[in-house]
């Protein structure tokens, strides 16, 4: 058999259509990229010699080629996410410059930079729908944003930056995954577990069997505590041993700060590289160059809502704070006066659990997945007239604890489709929760026939697995997180319009992605939705209503540390990408702690290498974007202050405004400005005030 008609054959190479995981392996990606670039190469040259400025004869064209690329690369990403092994990544570093060097050839495209030119300027411009608009006009950005108008050296050398910058990004992430893997604590006797709940001496007993102790259990031991979050948090909280917190606290912030997988010097020469590439394009710094594409108009703007959240913030956080100090005194605790890092979290969840009489655990037989799955999809049934239902086993999967859904509408006609992956697995799963696209909406016409693709969504979780006989028991932060994740999924599979360009979150600004997804958490404290799904997994009885006060009255317990927080990261992200220049007086750890003397109440401990694991900004596509979580989140707020005024116990306003959310935030995609979709659904400009309101800090401001 030649190596052809294997490679035609290859999974990687379908190029729509949901992925057969299971035939996939790591040794077929590499001569699959190997074709499908040289094929897609061969596409390029053929459009840029045949190019013709009309949506027909550029557009159609170009977004077939992209989708391919995008479509087998898709899996590669989503695979490094979901199961990550040494042969994976092996082949992704082999193939990611070739990917990447594709990109900046189709992104600096002189014919096809010209012909979106030339059909911006032609008569025809006038008869494209505002979606059509949109996708041309950003696609002449970001032309110019890859290095279209560069010639001779400066092309040469914004092309080898983007090349080092993937590099980098992709060692980064893979530092802090290996650290995070590196350093685990091994519990042997009662008096090292004491205060710890039975779901983390579980977790913990299985980290140990999987590390080789067959013979631990729950009871028993050994227990193993790992700097992987389902771990790390909750030992934080209860563990009363405060040597122990102290020890995993100092491991979980010196992550990929020494040895070889110091990130250090990786984050010096990201932020070099990023400062040479906005100067290359014009720009004064890299922040400018992010806000080029974004909804916030500049950095300034930026600043200023950062500044007037951190007012309302700050002495919050310090009455806080003091506040915990009086409390562990209250508790004859020793350190109280001089409360340190690692005692913040066990303070504050036994200050919590005082104030509201409950803890985070208690609830967590209230929340068996299954259930809250039903109350997720009977709320988006109540507010969006969909129907959700299961669809298992007719799509392949990666891993045999993933789910695959349907959403029909009204007529109970299919319009989209998702995977569900909700556990934690750390040797081979990268920690947090995301939604990524699998398949985009898009008219497909084959032989003369035109039909709409459905779109299909990843979304993902990190919470604890079923443990023996009993499903995965959820806490209510894991609760919020799936609502938050599966409002992006609802913008990928909601949307109306029907080119891909600007399907779902394609083109939409990024500060405005998460609009959909933190307006869903609101609904997480929705009486008839928390009492939907809130039941005993063992005897069905419902929430007890003194739960749900306390709920209310824990929601803006430390909002003030929580949103100052936010506004640290926020603040570092922007300053790193504006003002700090590498080289110079100041490392980034100086930046950082510069910063924190207006954005933190206890200031960082000298060895903290917050930075160096600060994925989301050298990995994760946030760099100089961080800032996007609080944009988003006055939009949200403001969004969902929409149901609260129509009155969230009358059911048909309900459904009126949900329709109306539904046909513009969701429904519009990218296929108008982020400002004028939020107008269109609330009938003016965006305001901070429901925001500070949901947060208990109105009267701060």
């Amino acid at each position: 058999m030649s190596t052809n008609a294997i490679l035609s054959e290859s999974p990687l190479l379908k190029g729509s259509g949901l992925p057969s995981f299971g035939k996939i392996s790591a040794e077929s990606v590499v001569p699959a990229f190997n074709q499908l670039l040289a094929e897609l190469d061969q596409e390029l040259t053929t459009l840029e010699a045949n190019v013709n400025p009309t949506w027909n004869g550029l557009v159609e064209p170009l977004e077939k080629l992209t989708e391919r690329l995008n479509w087998s690369w898709g899996i590669v990403n989503h695979l490094m996410g979901v199961k990550n092994s040494s042969e994976l990544r092996q082949a992704y570093e082999s193939v990611q410059p070739h990917v990447v060097q594709f990109s900046n050839k189709l992104g600096q495209s002189q014919p096809i930079y010209n012909a979106f030119k030339a059909l911006r300027a032609s008569d025809t411009w006038t008869t494209l729908d505002s979606a059509q608009q949109r996708i041309v006009e950003a696609a002449i950005r970001d032309a110019e944003l890859s290095g279209v108008g560069l010639q001779g050296e400066a092309k040469e050398r914004f092309n080898a930056i983007q090349m080092e910058l993937a590099e980098l990004s992709t060692k980064f992430s893979n530092h802090v995954l290996d650290a995070t893997k590196a350093f685990s604590m091994t519990l042997t006797n009662q008096e090292e577990i004491d205060g710890l709940p039975p779901s983390l001496l579980n977790l913990a007993a299985q980290a140990a069997q999987a590390a080789g102790e067959e013979n631990a259990t729950p009871e028993n031991g050994p227990w193993r505590i790992t700097l992987d979050f389902p771990s790390y948090g909750p030992f934080m909280q209860h563990s009363t041993r405060r040597d122990l917190r102290e020890k995993l606290y100092r491991a979980f912030i010196s992550r990929a700060s020494s040895d070889e997988l110091d990130n250090n010097p990786l984050i010096e020469r990201i932020l070099e590289l990023r400062q040479e590439l906005a100067e290359l394009l014009g720009f004064k710094t890299y922040a400018e160059l992010s806000l080029a594409s974004k909804m916030a108009p500049n950095v300034q703007a930026v600043e200023s809502l950062l500044e007037e959240l951190r007012r309302a913030s700050y002495d919050a956080a310090i009455k806080e704070l003091e506040e915990l100090k009086a409390f562990a005194a209250s508790k004859g605790a020793p350190e109280a006066n001089d409360l340190q890092h690692w005692d913040i979290s066990f303070w504050a969840e036994r200050q919590r659990e005082e104030k509201f009489a409950f803890t985070a655990e208690e609830l967590r037989p209230y929340f068996p997945l299954p259930q809250v799955l039903d109350g997720l999809f009977g709320l988006v049934q109540r507010l969006f007239g969909v129907t959700i239902t299961p669809n298992d086993g007719q799509a392949p999967v990666w891993h045999q604890d993933v789910r695959y859904f349907q959403i029909a509408n009204e007529t109970g006609h299919p319009i989209a489709y998702f995977y569900l992956d909700p556990y934690s697995r750390p040797e081979e799963k990268r920690g947090g929760a995301w939604m990524d696209v699998c398949i985009n909406r898009g008219k497909v016409t084959e032989n003369g026939v035109t039909t709409t693709r459905l779109p299909v969504a990843y979304l993902v979780c990190n919470q604890t697995p079923p443990i023996g006989d009993q499903p995965s028991l959820m806490t209510f932060y894991e609760v919020e997180t799936l609502f938050h994740e599966f409002g992006h999924g609802l913008h990928h599979m909601l949307t109306k319009v029907d080119y891909a360009g600007a399907a779902g979150i394609n083109n939409v600004e990024w500060d405005a992605v998460e609009l959909p997804s933190q307006f869903m958490e609101n609904w997480c404290y929705d009486r008839p939705t928390l009492f939907g799904m809130a039941k005993h997994y063992q005897t069905g009885e419902p929430l007890p209503e003194h739960y749900y006060q306390k709920l209310l009255a824990a929601k803006n317990y430390m909002s003030g540390s929580g949103m100052l927080r936010q506004i640290h990261f926020s603040s570092l992200d922007i300053e790193l990408h504006h003002r700090y220049r590498p080289g110079g007086g100041e490392t980034p750890k100086d930046v950082r702690d510069r910063l924190a003397k207006t954005t933190t109440v206890l200031p960082p401990l000298p060895e903290d290498s917050f930075l160096c694991a600060f994925g989301h900004i050298f990995s994760g596509g946030y760099a100089a974007g961080y800032y996007s979580y609080k944009w988003a989140e006055v939009l949200s707020a403001d969004a969902f202050a929409a149901f609260e005024e129509a009155g969230l116990d009358n059911e048909k306003a309900i459904k009126n405004t949900g329709n109306r959310y539904r046909d513009t935030v969701l429904a519009l995609g990218g296929s108008k400005h982020p400002m004028d979709v939020f107008k269109s659904f609330r009938g003016r400009e965006p305001s901070t005030e429901p925001l500070l309101k949901h947060n208990g800090l109105a009267a701060a401001a």
